[in-house]
């Protein structure tokens, strides 16, 4: 990769209400001081090329938000000294991220679990808008980063590798740094498309993690650092489905073998195709032969 390769950068912020409340309450962590985290990378990130393209989104409970960008200006100097490209991306982000916060949501609105891979299919959207917009030869080299939070949901297994696949399709990279527990469904995503996994351990280093792990592209990752060992990668990929009745993760299930749906307990009729099946035989146990006198 030659230094006047551009990039094109994803970022999918995982702001629900319910796990930030509850982790703030708690005392473990803040999502204005993850949101600040987030900033100080995407900066570093348009620093490292003029060229570099950036878009926020924020993945809430029951919408995605773009956070950035926004129509602005050429880059300059301001009154308060700060170059204009890098303060419209703080004051967009800080000011769309306030009015999504303030927005009074109901009931049913709030979940424990967030539309990551809605958002993410909306960042793969955008990422190829932009590339069937800008001449051949100077197409952005695109990746999405999740910074995820919720924990996995289930009913998310199939839109998410919908998602995943497509990503590979237009050769997309999907890293994923996570502050709160393990995901499953996002490991795979990462090791399906070439990614990198980062659990951060605490709120603290989240900053040290994103621009030593994150900062530059995938082709010039591992010449820059051992990956591995300086950031923990997670190499024990869990790779269980998730059933189509339950929505849980299972090690064995049926698979149906007209449309492959995957259910952890028998049923005579595939809910999803209506694909009759007959109901598994019981082999009876071979009799055991007589040991002659």
């Amino acid at each position: 990769m030659s230094d006047n390769d551009s990039q094109l950068l994803a970022i999918v912020f995982d702001v629900n209400p319910v796990w930030w409340g509850l982790k703030t309450v708690q005392g473990q962590a803040m999502i204005t001081k993850c949101l600040d985290c987030i900033l100080v990378f995407a900066n570093s990130y348009l620093m490292m090329n003029t060229e570099n393209s950036l878009v926020v989104l924020a993945s809430h409970s029951s919408q995605t938000k773009f956070l950035y960008p926004k129509k602005s200006g050429a880059a300059d100097v301001k009154n308060d000294g700060r170059v204009q490209k890098f303060a419209d991306l703080n004051d967009t982000v800080s000011g769309e991220f306030k009015e999504l916060m303030g927005v009074h949501l109901a009931g049913n609105d709030i979940r424990s679990d967030s539309l990551i891979a809605g958002s993410m299919a909306v960042a793969l959207c955008y990422i190829h808008r932009i590339e069937r917009e800008t001449p051949a030869g100077k197409k952005p080299k695109a990746r999405i980063l999740v910074v995820n939070a919720a924990n996995d949901a289930a009913s998310q297994y199939m839109s998410l590798m919908n998602v995943v696949f497509a990503a590979q399709k237009q050769h997309v990279v999907i890293d994923s740094c996570i502050i709160g527990q393990d995901s499953g469904l996002l490991q795979q995503a990462c090791d399906m498309t070439g990614g990198l996994y980062i659990k951060v351990p605490n709120q603290q280093s989240m900053l040290q993690y994103l621009l030593t792990g994150f900062l530059v592209h995938p082709d010039v990752r591992q010449q820059s650092l051992s990956i591995s060992s300086a950031t923990g990668r997670n190499n024990d990929v869990d790779y269980r489905a998730a059933c189509f009745c339950h929505r849980n993760l299972v090690d064995v299930g049926f698979v149906c073998s007209v449309c492959l749906s995957i259910f952890c307990h028998f049923s005579p009729i595939c809910s999803t195709c209506e694909t009759v099946f007959r109901p598994p035989q019981v082999l009876a146990p071979k009799a055991k032969k007589k040991k002659k006198s």
